[in-house]
């Protein structure tokens, strides 16, 4: 079926999130309640940790954080053009972001596609989007659709071969199939800090951007496909939200 699609109609992407304040004690006092509960829930496998130093981990859950940064890779024959959407208001970047979707991915052959999109990029950009009054673009919107409707790939769903428990990270499958990533100093457990603390968003924006190339090259060693070289790769100048 991979075989089938026109790759130049796919949209791939990647997102980094963080906690929506820089500590738990800036919270309302009824957002600290309410993560206070959603702690106890993490403390079954963090006993020792308590919702204050649990906060870190508040970006991953949309309800808590909130979007940085989305950045998208085309590809446009023989190159891979990358965009990145920033900033600190997220309502201007998913905006910017969504206007993209509705302008240029409103189409039934257009496809997002993501690593580990099904159960974290997706689902965080649509939820964040109806928190910030965005109307949702189609290719988002699941509602009433039917599987087959659904224009997703996840490049680690197509890595599980039906195999419903199993992970894999993006970085163990670059290695694996050795393909040539750049080094990083960051990961993903450290953009909380380096957004809130460092203050160094354009750090966070080329560690995104980097995962998105890794997503392409992933998706061209599924197909079989040359790797893209790095002069074919284009940045393309970036958005600030």
């Amino acid at each position: 079926m991979l075989k089938k699609i026109n790759l130049e109609k796919v949209l791939f992407l990647d997102i980094e999130t963080v906690p929506s304040v820089a500590k738990f004690t800036d919270l309302t006092k009824k957002f600290r309640s309410l993560w206070e509960k959603k702690a106890e829930q993490i403390q079954r496998f963090d006993e020792k940790s308590t919702p204050d130093e649990l906060y870190k981990r508040a970006g991953i859950y949309a309800e808590f954080g909130k979007v940085i940064c989305i950045s998208c890779g085309i590809i446009a024959g023989s190159e891979l053009r990358i965009k990145s959407f920033f900033g600190d208001d997220e309502k201007t970047l998913l905006g910017e972001f969504a206007d993209l979707l509705n302008n240029y991915y409103n189409k039934e052959h257009h496809l997002l596609c993501a690593h580990n999109g099904k159960e974290f990029d997706f689902p965080y950009l649509s939820r964040r989007m109806l928190v910030k009054g965005i109307k949702l673009p189609d290719i988002l919107n699941l509602a009433g659709k039917k599987p087959w409707e659904v224009r997703h790939l996840d490049t680690m769903e197509l890595w599980k071969f039906g195999d419903f428990k199993y992970y894999t990270s993006l970085d163990l499958l670059t290695t694996l199939f050795d393909i040539p990533t750049p080094k990083d100093d960051i990961d993903g457990s450290m953009v909380g800090d380096i957004y809130w603390v460092e203050k160094d968003i354009e750090r966070i924006v080329q560690y995104c951007q980097k995962d998105v190339v890794a997503l392409v090259q992933l998706m061209m060693k599924y197909l079989g496909r040359p790797l893209f070289r790095e002069e074919d790769i284009m940045v393309k100048d970036q958005e600030t939200g």
